[in-house]
Parts: C-alpha cells; structure tokens; sequence
C-alpha cells in the first residue's frame, strides 16, 4: 500500500504496524489457483498480511477493472470483463474450506452492466448461506447509481450486514471518487432500511485528505440520519505515486475521538484507527453491533 517515497515519511505508529506478506502465501495461491479475486491484493491492502495469515479474505467479484477512476483506489480501471458464472459458487466453495464464521464479498464497479452486478452479489449471498448455513455474510457494494430496484435485488438476498462507503466528507468527493456522489451513497444507506428496516447497514471513511475534523464529524451525523449503525474510520495511504498524495497523517489520539464522538451519536459499533478499512476485522464488527443498544 505504501510507496517507496512515502515509506521513509511515514509517522512511527504506521511504520512500525506496517504488515509483512510472507505468511500471505499459502492462501494467495489458492485463491490463485480457484480464480477468485479479492479486494485485499487487487487494493494493495495493508493489512493483507494479517488478514491472510488468519485464514480470511475480502471476496471481490465480477473481475479485477473497475470501471470507475477513484483516485485513492488501487484497482484497475478499464472496460469491464465478462463476467464468470461460476463465480458465486467458487467464493461459496472457498468460504466452506476456510471455514469462515462471517464472509465479506465486495466488487468492482460495473457501470457496464444493465444491473451494474446486482444479481451477481444476490447470487453468491445464497450460494454461501446454501454452503455455508451458519456463516454470516456482508456485501459491500457500488452505489448502483441509487437505483432502487438494483438495491432490493442484493437485500432480497439477505446479507447480514449492507455496507457501501461514503468514502469521504462532501467537499473532497469530486477529487475523490470523481463517479459517485456523496447524496447517491447516503441515498443507497436510506433505501437499504427503507426496503429492510432490520437490515444491519455500514459504512466507512478515509481522513487523511485534506478533511477538517468537523466535516468528518458532520459525516457521521449524516450516516446516523439515515440508520447507518456500523462506521468504519481509517488512514488513507497512497497505493502509488500517480494516485492522490497523503495530506496528513492522523494522530491515534483524533482516532479514538471520532470513536468516542461516533458513540455518542448513537453507532452500534465504532471502528476507528490508523490500518481500519471497511472489511477489516468485520466480523467482531459484525458480533459488537449485535449486542450495542443504538440512541434513539
């Protein structure tokens, strides 16, 4: 995740967590071997050592180009690649041998397709729950433009947990994710419990790019306008030098404030940190919101 030029600026409480890879190995190729993607090595995630090492993986579906250009993101950006039948069936089939008790399935943006994928995360939703009856499981989706109809396709499924990120505060979303729009993603949230009131729904954001600690603050107020309960809060770090550059690197002291101000504003579980991502650790994620009473 980090570039060579950045590594050396890097403050002492992320050079010192940045993860090795070694142990990542033995599942990288059997993930390989399966063709099944994850977000964890097609995003350069830091914590894919980790994250390896302990038998879990961030499923990605529907190939490795996206067709969106964000500019923190690592993944390849190009014309959209067909799309594998088998898929769902082979990231069921994985998440049985790992033995998964919370699998967490993701994608590309297709804005290619005329359902932008949809289907294709309802359909591994039940292949899991098929194989894998006692496993929960997570989608993390595109914004399907806040189409309506695309949404209730994926929570028909019914995943445990909806998650789809506001990424970051309002004013950086144009530099950010060029493609989206911070009303569409609060929108896609909304429509979730519209359609699934009892429906877990998540989201996540990075700092680090130029925010100010207010607007974050007033993200998460917005997220709880419209029944988010799970909020994840991370570092951004340059995958490579052509993406946006870091503006600054927060202390783990404003980390555990966010924590403290996103319990205050009623979140059922508060994941804030420098190495936090979205899918990161969400199964204790997942297992904390279920007993934190959320304010009314």
């Amino acid at each position: 995740m980090l570039t060579v030029a950045d590594s050396s600026r890097l403050p002492d409480w992320i050079r010192e967590k940045v993860p090795k890879r070694t142990k990542a190995e033995p599942l990288r190729r059997e993930l390989e071997l399966l063709g099944i993607n994850t977000v964890c090595q097609s995003a350069r995630c830091p914590n894919i050592g980790e994250c390896f090492s302990r038998g879990t993986a961030t499923f990605m579906l529907l190939g490795k180009t996206c067709t969106r250009s964000c500019g923190f993101c690592a993944v390849k950006t190009g014309r959209g690649e067909p799309i594998d039948p088998y898929e769902p069936l082979k990231v069921a089939t994985m998440v049985q041998k790992l033995g998964l008790k919370h699998a967490v399935i993701t994608s590309v943006a297709r804005d290619d397709l005329p359902d932008q994928g949809a289907n294709q995360f309802a359909r591994t939703v039940r292949a899991i729950k098929f194989l894998c009856p006692n496993t929960t499981v997570e989608v993390l989706t595109p914004d399907f433009k806040a189409r309506g109809d695309l949404i209730a396709i994926v929570v028909e499924s019914q995943p445990d947990v909806y998650n789809h990120n506001v990424e970051t505060v309002p004013r950086l979303q144009k530099l950010v994710r060029p493609q989206a729009s911070y009303q569409r993603s609060l929108k896609v949230l909304e429509t979730i419990k519209e359609l699934e009131p009892k429906m877990l729904t998540k989201s996540g954001l990075m700092v680090g790019l130029g925010e100010r600690m207010d607007e974050v603050v007033q993200v998460l107020k917005d997220l709880r306008s419209v029944g988010c309960e799970i909020v994840t809060i991370g570092q951004y770090l340059r995958p490579t030098m052509r993406h946006l550059p870091v503006a600054r690197y927060v202390t783990p002291g404003e980390f555990a404030e966010l924590e403290c101000i996103g319990y205050e504003l009623g979140f059922k579980y508060v994941f804030s940190g420098p190495f936090v991502r979205s899918s990161y650790l969400a199964d204790i994620a997942f297992e904390k919101s279920k007993t934190f009473p959320v304010k009314k």
